[in-house]
């Protein structure tokens, strides 16, 4: 099973938004979050930019 970190990154700052996410879905203006047992959690404005496989994390930045 592969959970990841989920981190918005703007201005060399990366913040976590969500830990042990379990699935991300990409929507028309932001994507949203789950994880097993907490409600789903939309992050608006933003764009996936890099996924790290091996390190666990998705990186999100703002959308242009």
């Amino acid at each position: 099973m592969c959970q990841m970190s989920v981190l918005v990154r703007s201005d060399e700052e990366e913040k976590v938004v969500m830990e042990s996410t379990v699935r991300l879905v990409v929507k028309n203006n932001g994507v949203e979050l789950s994880t097993f047992f907490e409600e789903p959690v939309f992050v608006a404005d933003v764009q996936v930019e890099e996924i790290d496989f091996l390190g666990g994390k998705v990186f999100l930045v703002p959308s242009s």
